[in-house]
């Protein structure tokens, strides 16, 4: 892999995250990975697809039931995870000069504006909660539910602070729909392994020194993702020798959940931390060594399904900041619906400015 600029790279992990987000919009809550390999013609989803495209037209979110997720999105559009990095993205832009801490009171107003004009994409409970809350006069540092979804929105971030703490703190503040420690932890872990990787370090040596780091569930999570990824690459595993090992793999890192719906939810495929932060090491550390690296990690997550978006912005942004924006297909960016608009913003950001 030839050498990029710390530039390339930050653009190459929001871009990365954006992208990945957008190749799971006509797949995004679909359960079932076989229904998707059948659908998108036995081989790896190549193109960007509009919301169930080839599927009927919609997904089946197990406990939800088969709906469309995101009807007010076409191919090329993103989900709500991607909605709200972009947002991120605009609320750093016009904050640009001087770089500071970011300010959830003075995000509020934009994101509102954003949720009551044509958001298009679902709008999750805590979303819904939140903005509840906020129309009440709830105080910032009360807003919230107690969802454990990791929902990493701070991709944009890499390129306004320079410092790994900043960027922590960003990523808090941009989940605070959220109070869950797994749900924030989640998006702290991610903040940290990507920072690291801008700056040199190799993926699975950030994942260890940030999983021993946070210890506990954060530790036993990045273990758990290690010996998967291990188990699914050994050509002498029973799991190793599956057709749908990814599938198979993500399935067995988190329990059953029933709750109380239609179905019990896979949740090492759903949106819980707990089956999102494994899943997505699994896939970095299973692809990250790889040529087009980038590309198969983001196709092999959009084909297994479940919240495969939540999955797509973390492991885009650490394998964008791995591989540069160059590593992402010309057709990936010459289709993405909002590339022009979102490399402008990128560009007024203090690390990127100087491109």
């Amino acid at each position: 892999m030839s050498a990029i600029t710390k530039q390339e790279a930050i653009k190459g992990a929001f871009f990365g995250a954006i992208v990945g987000d957008a190749l799971c919009l006509g797949s995004h809550y679909e359960y079932d990975a076989q229904k998707i390999y059948l659908a998108y013609g036995r081989k790896p989803v190549d193109r960007f697809m509009s919301p169930g495209e080839m599927m009927g037209g919609q997904t089946h979110g197990i406990g939800w039931g088969a709906q469309n997720y995101h009807p007010g999105k076409k191919a090329g559009g993103t989900t709500d995870y991607g909605d709200y990095n972009i947002l991120f993205l605009e609320h750093l832009a016009k904050t640009a000069e001087p770089p500071r801490a970011v300010s959830v009171s003075e995000l509020i107003p934009h994101w509102m504006q954003r949720l009551e004009n044509g958001w298009g994409s679902w709008i999750c409970t805590m979303t819904k909660e939140t903005y509840a809350q906020v129309k009440r006069g709830f105080p910032v540092e009360n807003l919230g539910g107690i969802s454990n979804a990791m929902a990493i929105r701070h991709v944009a971030a890499h390129g306004y602070y320079d410092t790994e703490e900043a960027v922590v703190d960003a990523s808090q503040k941009a989940m605070f729909t959220h109070r869950n420690a797994e749900a924030l932890g989640g998006g702290e872990y991610f903040a940290r392994v990507t920072h690291r990787v801008l700056n040199g370090t190799a993926p699975i040596d950030a994942i260890r020194a940030v999983g021993e780091q946070m210890g506990g569930f954060f530790q036993a999570k990045t273990l758990q993702a290690i010996a998967k990824f291990e188990e699914a690459t050994d050509p002498e595993s029973p799991l190793g020798k599956e057709k749908f090992v990814d599938d198979l793999a993500l399935t067995s890192m988190a329990r059953l959940w029933d709750i109380g719906r239609s179905e019990p939810v896979r949740v090492g495929k759903a949106s819980p931390t707990e089956g999102t932060l494994p899943g997505a090491v699994y896939f970095i550390l299973k692809y990250g060594g790889e040529t087009d690296g980038l590309k198969k990690a983001l196709q092999a997550n959009a084909m297994v399904g479940g919240d495969n978006a939540s999955r797509a912005i973390a492991i885009g942004m650490v394998l964008g900041a791995l591989y540069g924006v160059n590593a992402i297909p010309e057709a990936w960016k010459q289709s993405l619906d909002q590339w022009e608009y979102c490399e402008t913003l990128l560009e007024k950001l203090p690390l990127l400015q100087s491109a």
